[in-house]
Order: C-alpha cells, then sequence, then structure tokens
C-alpha cells in the first residue's frame, strides 16, 4: 500500500485573530449615536450633580457636626451668671445649627415658656430644612436615572431593529450601533443611580446625627430654664 497519498495532504492554517482593545472614550463615543448622545449627557449631567451636591452636603455636614465640647456648659455658666447678652454672643460665634437654635431661645428668655419652647422648635425645623436641602435630588436621581439609562436601552434595541429591517444581509457592524448604544445607557444609568442612592443613605444618616445633637441642646436648656434656681 503506497503512502504517498499522505505527502499530498496539506495541513490548513488557522488564522488567529485578536481582539482589538478599545478605551473606555471610545466605546461612550460609539454609543453616542442619535438618541443615545441626548441619554449620555442627560447621565453626565446628573452625574456631575450628583457628585457636586454630595461634596457640597458632606462638607456643611462635616461643618455642622462639629461642636465644642463645653459649649452647653458655657451656655450654663452664662445663664446661671444671670449674663443674657454674653451667652447670647457666645452662641454667634458658633457656626452650629444647635447654636443658632439655642440664641433664638435665649433671646426669649423672660416670655413665657410656651413661647420659648415654640421659638426654639421653630428655628431647629429652619435648620434641619437647610441641612436637608438638595438632598431630594440624589433621591430623585437614584431612582430617575436608571430609567432614563433603560430608555436609551429600548431605543438602542429600536434602533437594531431598524437597521435589520433596512440592511441587505445580516452583519455585525450593523446591529453594533444599537447594542452599543442599549449598553452603554444602561451601565451609566445603573452607575448613577446606585452613586445616587448610597450618597443618599450616607447624609441621610450625618443629618440625623446632627438632628440628635440639636435635640440634646434644646432639652437640656429647657431643663436649665425649668429647674428652681432659674
Amino acid at each position: 500500500m503506497s503512502l504517498s497519498f499522505l505527502l499530498q495532504v496539506t495541513t490548513p492554517v488557522v488564522e488567529t485573530m485578536g481582539t482589538k482593545d478599545q478605551s473606555l472614550w471610545s466605546i461612550v463615543e460609539r454609543s453616542s449615536v442619535g438618541f443615545g448622545l441626548v441619554i449620555n449627557i442627560a447621565l453626565a449631567a446628573m452625574m456631575g450633580y450628583v457628585v457636586f451636591v454630595f461634596v457640597e452636603r458632606y462638607l456643611a455636614l462635616n461643618k455642622a457636626s462639629k461642636e465644642d465640647d463645653n459649649f452647653l456648659a458655657k451656655i450654663k455658666e452664662y445663664l446661671l451668671e444671670g449674663k443674657i447678652d454674653q451667652a447670647k454672643d457666645f452662641c454667634a460665634r458658633s457656626s452650629s445649627p444647635s447654636a443658632r437654635m439655642l440664641e433664638k431661645g435665649i433671646s426669649r428668655i423672660g416670655k413665657p415658656m410656651e413661647s420659648i419652647a415654640a421659638s426654639i422648635e421653630n428655628t431647629g425645623k429652619l435648620e434641619i430644612m437647610r441641612l436637608e436641602q438638595r438632598l431630594s435630588f440624589l433621591a430623585t436621581a437614584s431612582g430617575a436615572a436608571p430609567m432614563i439609562g433603560f430608555l436609551g436601552t429600548t431605543i438602542g434595541m429600536v434602533v437594531v431593529f431598524i437597521d435589520l429591517e433596512n440592511a441587505a444581509s445580516l452583519e455585525i457592524k450593523t446591529i453594533a450601533p444599537g447594542i452599543m448604544t442599549a449598553m452603554v445607557t444602561t451601565v451609566a444609568g445603573l452607575i448613577v443611580g446606585i452613586i445616587a442612592f448610597m450618597g443618599y443613605n450616607y447624609l441621610v444618616s450625618r443629618v440625623g446625627k446632627v438632628v440628635y445633637q440639636m435635640e440634646n441642646a434644646a432639652l437640656e436648656f429647657m431643663d436649665l430654664l425649668n429647674s428652681p434656681g432659674k
């Protein structure tokens, strides 16, 4: 048996095709086609404002939570000595919400206790509103950003079907732009939503700590006014 036919067998050459690395910016750029550009711009703007609100509120709450350990003791000392003006000036020099709240209460000393309590309560509500300003945007963004991303997903899939309907043959290049828009907008929306959600909950917990300090200061102040020696 001749084995010459084995010499005629050619081994097929298998060409390996490497994948082309793409930068994050190129992926975003490819997804920003048509309405996808509007979605990406909206999510980018929302992300920027989310970061701004978080940083600004974090710094504000960090400043509000810092209070002199001897603040209440000093106020008690001034009030027990009858130094009302000095107590008010001491509160005015502090930037904490508790100080502004007690300053209003000190200015009402001599009036009925109900009036003093009401003034402290109203001032406390105003201070809490200041602490919570712009936090509602984080709550809104945590829910709206994923929905905007899913809107981009739907639009991207619609574009895919339109391109398939108009294409003469099925090719990856035909459906790639629409799928890229769908996927990138979904990921971007989820990222913005997660960051906003986590930032909102963290800041709310910080607000709760400041409110606790304010309530404690108000209770000690009212107890001092109601003490028999005052």
